[in-house]
């Protein structure tokens, strides 16, 4: 595997191993250094971290503690990058070391298992490379609704929420459902969670779009088969005001009681909160707090993501990589496809990668779809 190296640490550490210690086939070399500017540029992030903890040591930095959040968590980040990076820094020099020492065979097999592990390091490094983009490191709300298919397409949908939990329990992001409308028989009509963890957005952003499934119906008598559709869309959580400009002129503020579940004045008092963006005629809305200020927030929250992602789509539209143009929730719309039968079968169309372990991918395991649309992006 080849893997994208950009640092001239990470340069001069390879060529003492390759050249110094005469391991000319390791299975590993370097190309394409312009992508990896961001990822590998530690001078730059060095800077930027020291621009951080200067900001954090302020008189009245937590005053505003929205702002003061996004900085810590950002600063968390880039220490952590900073710390992972030396410490495979060392470890290469520490075994390029032992190499010039020579080497018994039992010793042999260990810097075998020890390249071997670099390797794989690297390319973890080599795909969070990929992930350079503005909000890539952001958190995301991600909304799901059910399209065309009924109380199918309401169960699809839930299932699509299931596989999407399950990603990102794995990765120990944390999650909270901010917005759920469920469905009369079974399944949601919509749901808007939010995920919080290391470069959520730049993993998740291209999973926005109309998704397929194709199974025997369970709420069919005669277990026919049905195709359901239900649509994701993604959306980079904003904190900061300065990054998304908004007139609270431009705005419109309803408030109505919240469904769902009661208990403890949630479906007796006008706690929900629906804003509404004029120029744009963008909505967001939230009903999962208790209180009507805390509503407002999380529905600011999703309407500063939605600003933030219309942007993002007018610089891109001409190459339709992010989420394209926007389509309705059925036939010949869809990003991916899970066929449970007559076969079984996941097909994402927009790269072509496919598997057949269909209870895999909704169990989560959607790295393989998510790593192929990035790499075609970043071409």
């Amino acid at each position: 595997m080849g893997i994208i190296l950009k640092s001239p640490i990470f340069f001069a550490i390879i060529q003492k191993i390759l050249w110094n210690h005469h391991l000319r086939h390791l299975p590993f070399f370097v190309r394409n250094s312009c992508v990896c500017r961001n990822i590998f540029d530690f001078a730059a992030k060095d800077k930027r971290i020291a621009t951080l903890t200067l900001e954090s040591e302020q008189t009245g930095f937590w005053d505003n503690p929205k702002r003061a959040g996004s900085t810590m968590k950002e600063l968390e980040r880039l220490k952590g990058e900073r710390e992972k990076f030396s410490a495979l820094e060392k470890d290469i020099n520490d075994t390029a070391d032992l190499i010039a020492l020579g080497l018994s065979d039992s010793e042999t097999v260990e810097i075998e298992h020890s390249i071997a592990a670099f390797e794989k390091i690297f390319a973890e490094w080599e795909f969070l490379a990929l992930l350079s983009g503005t909000y890539d490191t952001h958190d995301v709300l991600l909304t799901i609704r059910s399209g065309a298919g009924g109380v199918d397409a309401q169960d699809w949908a839930e299932m699509l929420l299931r596989m999407y939990l399950r990603f990102a329990e794995e990765r120990g992001w944390k999650t909270k459902i901010l917005d759920e409308n469920r469905g009369g028989e079974a399944g949601i009509k919509s749901v808007t969670v939010e995920i919080a963890g290391e470069y959520v957005y730049g993993y998740l952003s291209l999973e926005a779009g109309i998704h397929r499934l194709v199974r025997l119906s369970p709420f069919n008598a005669n277990s026919l088969r049905q195709t359901s559709f239900a649509s994701v869309e993604v959306l980079p959580v904003i904190e900061d005001d300065a990054m998304v400009a908004i007139r609270p002129d431009d705005l419109r503020i309803d408030t109505y009681r919240s469904s769902g579940a009661g208990g403890q004045n949630v479906n007796k008092t006008e706690s929900a909160v629906r804003v509404t963006h004029i120029p744009t005629g963008l909505v967001a809305a939230c009903q999962s707090e208790r209180s009507q200020l805390q509503n407002r927030e999380e529905a600011m929250k999703m309407l500063r993501g939605k600003l933030a992602q219309q942007e993002i789509e007018k610089q891109l539209a001409e190459r339709q990589k992010l989420r394209g143009e926007v389509k309705s929730a059925e036939w010949g719309n869809q990003i991916r496809s899970y066929v449970l039968h007559p076969y079984t079968l996941v097909k994402d169309h927009r790269s072509g990668v496919e598997t057949s372990d269909t209870a895999g991918v909704l169990n989560g395991h959607i790295d393989l779809f998510i790593e192929s649309n990035l790499r075609a992006l970043r071409k």
